[in-house]
């Protein structure tokens, strides 16, 4: 084999030149003098630099690095003739990599120059050296879905089992790729049809995942699982339904693909459909679900419909029978801090008021969890979903577990005034906030003190009103607070502390005129009269046999305009007689 220097090569490739002048002439008598010395220092840059000439493409930064010699240069532009020609020097290292590890062979492969990687390959380049990501040439060919490379590849006894750092081996990314007959030649050299890789994914659940149905109907009839699980226990069933690809999950239900198989979560195929939303293969698991193994996964896939909003899945659900009022299991209420129990609550904590109302239209019942889906209705401020379970019976009067308080709890967490109204419009006992007897004077603050120090193990008393609303979020607004709240009592007394947070707002004159005894008596016949109807019927009073002027008053504030409205005794007096 004739031996050249790097000179002699760069001589070589600058003959093409038409254009040398008479410096590059002298330069090429010189280095061709230099040749004639084994050891003649050449520049690896003039090298590269002849690669380039050879091509008219742009040259990449990364040329200039000093890992990255002729031979990588001619390999990446699919310069043949060149790789060819730097081969015949023994110095050349055909296998040597860049600072990515990327060998000449690996870039010949990625820019799909097969005549390159045949001369590479031809040369003794070895096809299992893979880069910085553990990909080997092999792996490469098959993203690119190149197959004369591949079978190439293989010929030169390529390992077509070796794995990239994802564990992934070439199989997994043709069968990722769909491409059954880059699957076809693996499969005849070898492959392993249910390789794993660091998740336990196997080529089949890759398929599945992406909706490769052709590749994956290849897989199976080549003896790939259908039932493998990964680390997280899903299934190419369970991989199909989260992604939506029916037709998929028709081939595998074909297959007998196992629908009661759950995954480390405990869900079941149903259930992943269900959350992600796909009617579709929600009819398809259905009839061949079973009810007890969703029993004994401790929630129905109606609260994952209901959490994420799948409103035509929910009426699927609810239509095959499923139970609007079905509870989570006490190990699956107990992973929630709010301890929630019924889809219902699902869907009002995602605040998918639409979802609340499907459910409730089918019957579920608003008043099941430890902490009412209507108090978080009302901390949410969402009007409409505090109206859509006050409709449906929902209890505005509502306690929540652990410490209780002297006044409605859903005043704990209403924090707009519309919201605030709707519910006392509804029957929240407003009575209760005005309850407060003590006084609030220095020397009793006091006493309590030393009470406390005293007898450290007594109970903690009910929180009133009035501390809170001086310390709460609604301090700033107390005016409005109470002012909307006296519209709904009749005679009250302030009590000290509330007296003096509201001198300086300007609801006090309103406030003050309220809360002068004696109301009047048509806001009192107003109360007394809503008072006997009762919250149940309240929400009905505009279907009440009484006229028109009637059903406005009751439904109407309180306030001192009220008393100009003339005539008006008779009928509250008549009301109050009939709801008695």
């Amino acid at each position: 084999m004739t031996r050249f220097s790097y000179a002699e090569y760069i001589a070589l490739f600058r003959s093409s030149d038409t254009k040398r002048n008479s410096s590059a002439q002298k330069s090429t008598s010189s280095s061709g003098r230099a040749a004639d010395r084994d050891d003649a220092p050449t520049d690896p840059s003039e090298m590269i630099c002849a690669v380039r000439r050879a091509h008219v493409q742009p040259v990449s930064e990364a040329c200039d690095s000093d890992d990255w010699t002729a031979l990588h240069e001619a390999a990446h532009r699919g310069q043949t003739h060149c790789v060819q020609a730097l081969l015949k020097d023994p110095r050349v290292c055909v296998d040597k990599r860049t600072l990515q590890e990327q060998t000449p062979l690996l870039l010949a492969v990625h820019g799909r120059h097969l005549d390159c990687v045949r001369s590479l390959l031809e040369a003794g380049a070895d096809p299992d050296i893979n880069n910085k990501n553990k990909e080997t040439p092999l792996y490469k060919a098959c993203e690119q879905e190149c197959i004369s490379t591949v079978r190439l590849l293989l010929a030169f006894g390529a390992t077509v089992n070796q794995r990239c750092y994802r564990g992934c081996t070439a199989l997994h990314e043709a069968a990722r790729r769909d491409n059954a007959e880059l699957c076809e030649t693996l499969l005849q050299a070898r492959a392993a049809v249910d390789a794993r890789n660091a998740d336990d994914v196997t080529p089949a659940i890759e398929a599945a995942r992406h909706g490769r149905t052709q590749t994956l109907a290849y897989l199976i009839r080549n003896g790939a699982g259908v039932n493998v699980q990964t680390c997280d226990g899903n299934t190419a069933l369970t991989e199909a339904c989260r992604h939506g690809h029916g037709e998929t999950v028709k081939l595998l239900l074909k297959h007998h693909a196992d629908a009661n198989r759950a995954t480390a979560a405990g869900l079941l195929p149903l259930h992943i459909a269900s959350q992600h939303g796909h009617k579709e293969i929600v009819s398809l698991l259905l009839p061949i679900t079973s009810r007890a193994r969703i029993r004994q996964s401790g929630i129905s896939p109606l609260h994952l419909a209901a959490e994420h909003d799948r409103q035509l899945v929910m009426s699927l659900l609810i239509e095959s029978g499923f139970d609007v009022n079905s509870k989570l299991s006490h190990e699956r209420s107990a992973r929630y801090h709010d301890r929630r129990v019924s889809a219902l609550f699902c869907a009002v904590a995602a605040r998918n008021t639409q979802a609340a109302a499907v459910l409730l239209k089918a019957g579920a019942d608003p008043n099941v969890d430890p902490f009412s889906p209507l108090l978080l209705a009302a901390r949410h401020g969402c009007l409409k979903t505090v109206a859509v379970l006050v409709e449906h019976g929902a209890h505005v009067n509502a306690r929540p577990p652990g410490p209780t308080a002297g006044f409605p709890a859903v005043l704990l967490y209403a924090h707009q005034l519309d919201v605030l109204q709707y519910l006392l419009d509804n029957g929240c006992d407003a009575q209760a906030c005005f309850t407060c007897d003590r006084r609030h004077s220095e020397e009793d603050a006091n006493f309590r003190s030393h009470a406390s120090q005293r007898n450290t193990s007594c109970t903690k008393t009910e929180l009133q009103f009035c501390d809170w609303i001086s310390s709460s979020c609604w301090r700033h607004s107390a005016g409005q607070f109470i002012d909307l709240l006296l519209d709904y009592v009749g005679n009250v007394q302030l009590c000290s502390r509330i007296r003096d947070l509201l001198l300086d707002k300007q609801e006090w004159t309103s406030i003050k005129e309220k809360t002068s005894s004696p109301r009047a008596l048509m806001h009192l016949c107003r109360l007394k009269i809503r008072e006997q109807l009762g919250t149940q019927r309240l929400r009905s009073v505009h279907s009440l046999p009484l006229p028109d002027r009637m059903l406005r008053y009751l439904s109407s504030r309180s306030s001192s305009r009220s008393c100009s409205i003339p005539h008006f005794h008779g009928h509250a007096a008549f009301a109050a007689s009939a709801c008695v």
